[in-house]
């Protein structure tokens, strides 16, 4: 039996874990370990707020990403069909172990490294097309189809194929009250586009990732073909969701803290550690996904029942003072080693190399191309994705 209660809660509006999530999960953090809220979709969750019961959660083997361990009645996501849903994230381990096994036999170093060049030239095109106006949202016209580019490349979907892509995921991650029908609309035309594209990586392979996922083996063990569709569909989805926002996110955390701009243009070597501080200073998962415990567990001293939805925030984490100094602070010299924005433990970000690099070469191209970057607007007035669990800009004006 749980019979540890939490701590009395502060209010907070599940708006403002929107609005202003660090000063919300700051008081959270501050009030005690774990707390029960209710999330945006109007269900109640058991939050936890500090960094090393999250680090222990991420790695805890009772803490089931399979949804069919909820509860009755409790969590209910966007239901996918069979095809798009067999991914990691939704996988314990045997199935999860048997998987990330394959797809890390495809998904290797070679194939990443193999992209840094490409990378820098999509970056470098998308900066001609805007140099010339002074002015562009970076949202829209960089930090957005870069990210798309890459991904189709890795996959391998030709150039005539790439449409809709950002308007499916964000339907799908991000979805619109008042229009329901755009995220069944666009889940339908992802499985018919994956369908089609896996059916033609069959007939003609390609040296890309998705026909060697289709190739890749383990004696006699191969992925299904719900499975590999619904690879493709969580490397897109994530693949472009999360690198988007981590560009954004870290050009307005520059852009708003000068002398750290400074630090970086002075001593471009320094991009590379300057990517994991600013991963953690605003990272675009401000919660890892949702996690049902499968026994009744005790976390921070708190009980929880079996079946219940556990959100691990991510954006608690990485403002406690007691794994961070001065977290609050942007300080490009940090040591972030050990930031949880890409996970860790068995679901640590499979694409983790490939999002560290994409940054990392997206903002030296910006940085370097426009000596004089400033934002265009106050900051005051820039407007973010209503999402408790991404954390993203919907668009970043800009001069130079």
């Amino acid at each position: 039996m749980v019979t540890t209660t939490p701590s009395q809660s502060p209010f907070v509006d599940p708006a403002e874990l929107v609005a202003d999530p660090y000063s919300a999960y700051s008081r959270l953090r501050e009030a005690g370990p774990v707390h029960r809220i209710t999330g945006t979709d109007g269900l109640p969750a058991w939050v936890v707020t500090r960094y090393d019961d999250v680090r222990q959660a991420l790695a805890d083997p009772r803490l089931s990403l399979d949804k069919r361990n909820a509860a009755p009645g409790g969590y209910h996501g966007l239901a996918l069909p069979p095809a798009l849903d067999a991914n990691l994230l939704n996988m314990d381990p045997p199935d999860h172990t048997r998987i990330r096994r394959l797809v890390s036999r495809a998904f290797t170093p070679r194939h990443i490294a193999r992209l840094r060049g490409p990378i820098r030239e999509t970056a470098d095109s998308l900066l001609d097309a805007i140099e010339p106006y002074g002015h562009a949202d970076l949202i829209a016209s960089y930090a957005a189809p870069l990210p798309i580019t890459v991904i189709c490349d890795l996959l391998g979907v030709a150039p005539h194929d790439r449409h809709d892509f950002r308007s499916w995921t964000d339907a799908l991650v991000a979805p619109d009250p008042a229009q329901p029908h755009r995220a069944k609309e666009s889940v339908r035309s992802m499985l018919a586009f994956f369908t089609r594209l896996i059916a033609d990586k069959h007939a003609s392979p390609a040296d890309d990732l998705l026909s060697s996922l289709i190739a890749v083996r383990d004696d006699a063990d191969r992925l299904s073909e719900d499975e590999l569709m619904s690879l493709a569909f969580l490397i897109l989805v994530a693949g472009y969701e999360n690198t988007v926002h981590l560009i954004g996110n870290s050009t307005l955390a520059l852009l708003s803290h000068p002398d750290q701009l400074s630090a970086v243009r002075a001593d471009p070597g320094r991009l590379g550690g300057a990517v994991e501080e600013l991963a953690r200073y605003d990272g675009p998962v401000p919660l890892a996904i949702r996690r049902f415990p499968t026994e009744d567990i005790t976390i921070g001293g708190v009980g929880i029942p079996a079946g219940e939805t556990v959100l691990l925030s991510l954006a608690a984490a990485h403002r406690d003072p007691h794994r961070f100094t001065e977290p609050d602070r942007l300080d490009i010299g940090r040591d972030a080693t050990g930031h949880l924005a890409l996970g860790h433990g068995i679901h640590y970000c499979l694409g983790a190399p490939l999002a560290r690099m994409e940054t990392e070469v997206a903002l030296a191209a910006l940085l370097d191309r426009f000596p004089d970057l400033a934002l265009d607007v106050a900051p005051d007035v820039l407007r973010w994705r209503p999402s408790m669990r991404s954390r993203g800009l919907l668009g970043l004006p800009v001069r130079f």
